[in-house]
C-alpha cells in the first residue's frame, strides 16, 4: 500500500488525471470513504485524463454513468444506494467489470464480493490538512500503475 497526502481537490483531480495515462481496458477501481471524502472528485479527474470533455457528477440515482465515445471507455459507478450487491447481477456488472473500459466504482465495499481477482482500491480519508488515499494495488497491472506514479518498486517485497 502506498499513501498520497492531498491538500486540495486540484490535486486530488491531478492524481487521478496522471494514473489515467497508465489504466487499461479491464481496469478495475474501487473508491471507498465517508461522504465528501473525494471519491466524486477523483473520479472527475480520472474522467479527464481518459479524454472525458464534459463534467461529471455522481451516478447515485442512476448507479452506472457510460462515457463509450473515449478510446478507452469509462464506466463511473455508485453504489451507494444497493442494499444488496446480487442487485448487480441485473445491471449486467460484469459487461462492465470484465469489459474493454475502466470501471470505477464510488462506494466499493457494498459489492466487495463482486470484485474481480486483481484491482486497485483507494481508501479516501480526512485529516485536518485534507486527504489521505491509500492505495492498494492487487495484481501486477496495478502494482506498475503506482510504480509509474510514485517510483516504488513493489517487486522488491516479493
Amino acid at each position: 500500500m502506498v499513501k498520497f497526502a492531498v491538500k486540495s481537490a486540484n490535486e486530488l483531480q491531478y492524481i487521478a488525471e496522471r494514473m489515467a495515462k497508465f489504466l487499461f481496458p479491464g481496469a478495475f477501481l474501487a473508491l471507498n470513504g465517508d461522504l465528501g471524502a473525494g471519491k466524486t472528485t477523483f473520479s472527475q479527474g480520472l474522467a479527464k485524463g481518459l479524454g472525458v470533455e464534459e463534467e461529471i457528477s455522481s451516478p447515485t440515482f442512476t448507479i452506472i454513468k457510460q462515457y463509450d465515445e473515449l478510446e478507452l471507455p469509462l464506466y463511473h459507478m455508485d453504489v451507494y444506494r444497493l442494499e444488496r450487491a446480487e442487485e448487480m447481477e441485473d445491471l449486467g456488472y460484469e459487461e462492465y467489470f470484465y469489459g474493454d473500459g475502466v470501471t470505477v466504482v464510488e462506494w466499493a465495499d457494498n459489492i466487495k464480493e463482486l470484485w474481480p481477482e486483481e484491482y486497485l482500491e483507494i481508501r479516501f480519508n480526512y485529516v485536518p490538512e485534507g486527504r489521505i488515499l491509500e492505495i492498494n494495488p492487487k495484481g501486477r497491472k496495478y502494482e506498475e500503475i503506482i510504480e509509474e506514479l510514485t517510483g516504488y518498486d513493489y517487486t522488491k517485497r516479493r
